[in-house]
């Protein structure tokens, strides 16, 4: 289970830990963005601190119709007690983590300010 909270801009935040080639490793603050259908994304100097591997790039059509494109590089994450290799995508804005790695999991959200935000995993019948 995966335990974050929401801060005072009404974002839902959750922690995880990107792990790059070498054992380096960072912990991230990232913001729950449902609209968003990729994994992660990160600055460019923290793609760089971590030395993680170009993948190849990738192509966004955005909310005012110009598209927009960015590099992808890999990562492995920790994310719910396990690691998955992840595509990471270089933005400069701060951490998304996007539906990518929501997909299995259930969300619940109390949303006020310091309310909860729990991700576990999906319980199917």
């Amino acid at each position: 289970m995966i335990v974050g909270a929401m801060n005072a801009q009404r974002e839902a935040i959750v922690r995880l830990v990107v792990l790059g080639p070498g054992g380096r490793e960072r912990q991230i603050e990232a913001v729950l963005d449902t609209g968003y259908t990729g994994s992660l994304t990160l600055p460019a100097t923290v793609v760089s601190a971590l030395e993680l591997p170009f993948h190849g790039r990738g192509s966004v059509l955005l909310g005012d119709g110009s598209e927009s494109e960015f590099d992808v590089h890999e990562a492995v994450v920790t994310w719910a007690g396990e690691r998955r290799l992840t595509a990471i995508d270089v933005a400069e804005t701060d951490p998304l983590l996007g539906i990518g790695l929501l997909l299995g999991k259930e969300l619940t959200v109390q949303v006020i300010a310091g309310g909860t935000v729990t991700l576990q995993k999906l319980r199917l019948a």
